[in-house]
C-alpha cells in the first residue's frame, strides 16, 4: 500500500499525491506532475530540499554540505532521498508555479444548512460529494469560496477534518455589509450551488510532540475544530489547552461540540473568555492575553497556534515576549477585512 502525502507551498497551495512503497519522494511527485527543483539527484546539492511536518520518513544518502546536523534535527530533508514510511506532510520554501504544480481543485458544491449562530456568526454547511474522491486538506486550511451569482471569492478555515463523505462546514464572521455574509443573510438556500477552491494555507497542525496550546478569537475557532477532530483519532494525545476569545456572550458557539472533546480528550482544558462581558456571565472576561499562565507555560516546551485578528495575534506575541518564555514554537493566521477576510 502507500501513503497519502500534502506537498505544501510557500505561496500557501498544497497538493496531495500518493507516494508507492520504497518509492522515492521526489520520483513520487514528478511522477503526478509537479516538478520539484532538482539537480544532482544524488544527495549533494540540496536543491531538493524541505522539511517534514508530520510523519515518518528515512533518508538514504545526505551530504553534510547539503543539510547540516542541526538540519537533520530539524527534520529537514532531500526529496531525492526520501522514502515515507507513513501518511506525511512536507514543506518547500518556495512557490508552487517553480514545480508547474497547475491549480489547486475547484470543486461544485451544495448548501446543505447555514446557521445564524448569532448576529455576527453563521455556520455554513456545504456537500461536496459530487467529487469523486476523498477532498484532502490539513486540520487548520482553509478554502476558497465563490458566492454564489458573483465573481467573488472569500476564503474560509475548515471547521471540520476530512470525512469519506466529503460533508464541509465553515465558521464565517458575519459583517455588516459584506458580499458573504449579505448572501448568507439574505440569498443563501439549501440546494444552492457553490464553489470552492482548496486545499490553501500554511496554517495546519504540524507533527504533534509537545503539549498544545490553541488561541482563537472569533470564527478563528474553526480551524481548531478541525485540529481537535484530527486528534481525537490520534492515541496518546497530548495536552491541549483552548481560549477561545469573543466580543460577547451570544458570539460563543459550537459550545456542544467543544465540551464534548473534553469527554474525547483526556487532557483537554477548554477556557470561553468574553471581551464585552455582561453581568450575567459567569466566565472569564477581558483578553486572551489576560488569561494565559505564565508560570504553568513555563514548566515545559509547547506549541502554541494563533487564529483570529491581527490586535489578538499581536497582543498575545506582545505578552509572550514580555514574559521572556523559552522553548516553544508558535504559528499563526491572520484573518483581515478583505477578500483572504474570514
Amino acid at each position: 500500500m502507500g501513503h497519502s502525502v500534502a506537498l505544501n507551498f510557500a505561496d500557501g497551495k498544497t497538493f496531495f499525491i500518493s507516494v508507492n512503497n520504497d518509492e522515492l519522494l521526489l520520483d513520487a511527485a514528478v511522477r503526478q506532475g509537479i516538478n520539484l527543483p532538482l539537480d544532482c539527484r544524488e544527495g549533494v546539492c540540496g536543491t531538493c530540499q524541505g522539511q517534514c511536518e508530520t510523519g515518518i520518513y528515512e533518508q538514504e544518502y545526505v551530504d553534510e554540505d547539503a543539510l547540516s546536523e542541526r538540519d537533520l534535527a530539524e527534520r529537514k530533508m532531500l526529496a531525492c532521498q526520501t522514502r515515507v514510511k507513513s501518511d506525511a506532510a512536507f514543506y518547500f520554501d518556495h512557490d508552487s508555479a517553480i514545480c508547474n504544480a497547475g491549480d489547486t481543485l475547484k470543486i461544485e458544491t451544495k448548501v446543505t444548512a447555514v446557521e445564524l449562530v448569532s448576529e455576527t456568526t453563521a455556520i455554513l454547511h456545504l456537500d461536496a460529494s459530487s467529487h469523486a474522491e476523498q477532498l484532502q486538506f490539513l486540520p487548520g486550511q482553509y478554502a476558497r469560496l465563490q458566492i454564489p451569482d458573483t465573481e467573488d471569492w472569500r476564503s474560509y478555515s475548515f471547521a471540520n477534518r476530512p470525512n469519506a463523505t466529503n460533508q464541509l462546514q465553515f465558521l464565517i464572521r458575519l459583517l455588516p455589509d459584506g458580499v458573504m455574509s449579505n448572501y448568507l443573510r439574505d440569498r443563501c438556500q439549501v440546494g444552492q450551488s457553490l464553489f470552492i477552491e482548496a486545499p490553501l494555507g500554511s496554517f495546519y497542525l504540524r507533527e504533534v510532540q509537545r503539549p498544545l496550546v490553541f488561541v482563537a478569537g472569533g470564527t478563528g475557532l474553526s480551524a481548531f475544530l478541525g485540529m481537535l477532530d484530527n486528534l481525537v483519532d490520534q492515541p496518546n494525545s497530548p495536552a491541549v489547552q483552548l481560549y477561545y476569545g469573543v466580543n460577547n456572550e451570544t458570539d460563543l458557539c459550537e459550545q456542544q461540540r467543544l465540551h464534548a472533546y473534553a469527554e474525547q480528550l483526556p487532557n483537554f482544558s477548554y477556557h470561553p473568555i468574553v471581551t464585552k462581558a455582561t453581568e450575567a456571565w459567569q466566565g472569564k472576561a477581558g483578553y486572551i492575553h489576560e488569561h494565559l499562565n505564565k508560570d504553568q507555560l513555563a514548566e515545559q516546551a509547547f506549541d502554541m497556534y494563533l487564529c483570529g485578528p491581527p490586535p489578538m495575534i499581536e497582543a498575545v506575541k506582545n505578552w509572550l515576549d514580555e514574559q521572556a518564555l523559552q522553548n516553544y514554537r508558535i504559528y499563526s493566521e491572520k484573518f483581515l477585512q478583505s477578500n483572504t477576510s474570514r
